[in-house]
């Protein structure tokens, strides 16, 4: 098994812990460093370039995009963010293959930190966790799978 893990720059306090969280749990779940693929982007908006380059290649069974988009005073916010989850869902839709959203989208900084192994979880470690079940879902041969 083999995983991408994409990491924005931007906010990089708060990507690093989210890249932490991330890999400590894919460790956990028994995963090794030769299995990770860690690549850095500038921002959020360059994840779903990098998830599609990794798509392309068909080296990797899932992509974990990480980030942190801090909203501001300026309407840049709303444009970073849908374009990101957008790009993030086209690549999953075009190359079949798990695109995890793992992008925090908050108001403050706080709110992030507190997302990133605060008070309120860590989405890092919940990005690994849904890239291993749809990894799951995706090997299962089942036509449908609502049904056993």
């Amino acid at each position: 098994m083999s995983i991408a893990v994409i990491v924005s720059h931007f906010n990089r306090e708060i990507t690093e812990r989210l890249l932490q969280g991330a890999t400590a749990r894919l460790h956990e779940l028994g995963l090794t460093d030769a299995d990770l693929h860690v690549a850095w982007v500038p921002g959020a908006i360059e994840l779903p370039l990098a998830a599609q380059q990794f798509a392309k290649r068909e080296e990797c069974d899932a992509v974990i995009c990480l980030g942190a988009v801090i909203r501001g005073e300026t309407d840049h916010y709303e444009y970073v963010c849908q374009q990101v989850s957008y790009g993030c869902q086209r690549v999953a839709l075009d190359y079949d293959i798990p695109v995890i959203f793992g992008v925090l989208t908050t108001a403050t900084e706080e709110q992030a930190l507190a997302r990133s192994g605060g008070a309120h979880g860590h989405k890092g470690r919940e990005a690994a966790d849904a890239a291993m079940a749809m990894i799951a879902l995706m090997q299962e041969d089942h036509a449908c799978v609502c049904c056993p």
